[in-house]
């Protein structure tokens, strides 16, 4: 004991700041000390990502715990954390008295301060240890306020296995933030690091609810909750899941974590509900495809230009489907997906009407010889009855008239880089997808018909700032409403959804030919 008291007093160290992460700083190297948690608009966990130890601890601040948590870690645990120097005497010597007597380990009488001096600055279980500890707290409470000390406590306290501090023992045990604690639960996860293997709720329900039971006796006795508060706190049943981490929206999670490596908390727009029903529905449907072909969604909100929803493939732990292959990202074919914005740009330039009368024909150019997909031909066509119908040999002759070239200026233009292959020139082919687009260029330029025009970048994250600076024109707003006009329900029978079907609203929509495969294109 002497030998480690000395050996203490001869170090400087100890008159140094305690080697502690920084608690005003927990977003700094968040991979190394931190679980990175992607979360949808309200805040709801969509990925997670272990800390490089394999630790899952979620950051949480003061402001982000339950007022039940905090009173019933300050009862059970150190009730007079706030008044005294990092160590509490009556504690440790009723500890050693109760000890003696008993002729076993009772309790320790250490104080919050000292709990997470041992965390980062183990020592041996003997008196020498204790004293050392005891030191620790009190140059921990030198350096470090109150509010910071208790801070590290919520973020790094032992909760079983590899799960640390409340933020996320609540989120993996039991599927809610740690705000929204009752006080059953908030007394649960109180006495959880006094024994966190002995007492998983999720493996020992019965041994969890006993210790639970005593913080709230406790909290009863010292007249911090009420007589019915506790009998209905008795009553709530100890459910807790196993701990799983979650997988949605892998292929975007995995992209935002690369770009906020120093942020544990990443906050998207996306919207968790949402984001099942697409991954489920995409799963379904890919079933109706060979291998080797995939799928992808992109949901956009128009108004806010948020994104709501982001599944790049249809199964990420599928490799015969190309699983980890971004095709939201991936530069694909767009098919006869921008036969609008070429009949929009021949608008614009006063080229055409909605009404005016095209040839539905065949036509043979030098090196290229478009057909309609039907390999039918309607002759004299509207343009509107065109762009309805999907056809193939109008949008050409309307490329034709705007000329290639100025198609792919205007699209550059707008953001959405139109990569073609081969000597990589403007042609007529673009009308019918030959070059590379991806969706989510595809979908910016679909966002510009029900917002006048305008082209927006698509927002990932909430703290991005909505500024009008961004925004690029791809054609006026009188045209975005004459393309929305044509557009307007253009075949309600090959809508497979009553909601559509049965809307009351028209709804402006392009059919279009499938595009599934991933496998690369002639444009890299």
């Amino acid at each position: 004991m002497a030998g480690s008291f000395c050996l203490l007093l001869n170090s400087a160290d100890w008159l140094w700041p305690l080697a502690v992460p920084d608690p005003q700083r927990q977003t700094a190297n968040a991979q190394n000390d931190f679980a990175q948690l992607v979360v949808d608009r309200h805040e709801r966990p969509l990925r997670a990502f272990a800390d490089s130890n394999g630790v899952w601890r979620y950051p949480v601040e003061l402001s982000d715990v339950s007022p039940f948590y905090k009173e019933a870690l300050l009862n059970y645990e150190d009730r007079w954390f706030y008044y005294h120097p990092g160590i509490n005497p009556f504690a440790l010597l009723r500890a050693a008295w109760q000890n003696w007597r008993c002729g076993c380990v009772v309790s320790g009488g250490s104080t919050i301060s000292m709990q997470v001096a041992r965390r980062f600055h183990p020592h041996s279980r003997s008196v020498g240890g204790k004293l050392e500890q005891a030191l620790r707290a009190l140059q921990l409470e030198w350096h470090y306020s109150k509010d910071e000390i208790f801070t590290l406590y919520l973020n790094y306290a032992p909760m079983g296995g590899v799960i640390e501090g409340v933020g996320a023992a609540s989120r993996l045990y039991l599927d809610k933030p740690a705000l929204d604690l009752s006080l059953a639960e908030a007394a649960l996860m109180a006495v959880l690091p006094q024994a966190p293997s002995r007492l998983r709720p999720d493996r020992y329900p019965q041994r969890a609810l006993r210790a639970r039971n005593k913080v709230l006796q406790r909290m009863l006795e010292f007249g911090v909750i009420s007589q019915r508060d506790y009998q209905q706190a008795l009553l709530e049943p100890v459910l807790a899941y196993q701990p799983y981490t979650p997988q949605l929206t892998p292929l975007l999670a995995r992209e935002l974590r690369r770009q906020n490596a120093d942020k544990s908390l990443i906050k998207t727009t996306l919207d968790a509900d949402l984001q099942y029903g697409i991954e489920d529905y995409l799963a379904q449907e890919i079933q109706r495809f060979p291998p080797s072909h995939s799928a992808a969604i992109l949901v956009l909100d128009n108004a806010t230009h948020e994104v709501r929803a982001y599944a790049g493939s249809a199964d990420f732990a599928d490799d015969s489907r190309f699983g980890h292959v971004d095709m939201v990202q991936a530069q694909r074919s767009p098919g006869s997906t921008l036969k609008p914005f070429i009949y929009g740009l021949a608008i614009e330039d006063g080229l055409i009407h909605s009404a005016s009368l095209l040839r539905d024909v065949p036509r043979y150019f030098t090196d290229y010889q478009p057909e309609n997909f039907t390999r039918h031909f309607s002759g004299p066509v509207s343009a509107t009855e065109a762009l309805r119908q999907s056809l193939n040999l109008p949008v050409v002759q309307v490329l034709e008239a705007v000329t290639p070239q100025r198609f792919a200026a205007a699209l550059a233009n707008a953001g959405a880089r139109y990569r073609i292959p081969g000597d990589g020139k403007p042609n007529l082919s673009m009308a019918l997808g030959g070059g590379g687009l991806s969706l989510a260029q595809l979908v910016q330029l679909y966002s510009a018909l029900a917002n006048g025009g305008q082209v927006w970048p698509l927002r990932y994250l909430r703290e991005e700032s909505h500024s009008v600076a961004g925004s690029r024109w791809l054609f006026s707003a009188d045209t975005a409403w004459v393309l929305n006009d044509m557009l307007r329900s253009p075949r309600p029978d090959r809508a497979r959804s009553d909601a559509l079907q049965g809307n009351d609203r028209s709804i402006a929509w392009k059919p279009a030919p499938v595009m599934a495969s991933v496998m690369p294109g002639p444009w890299g």
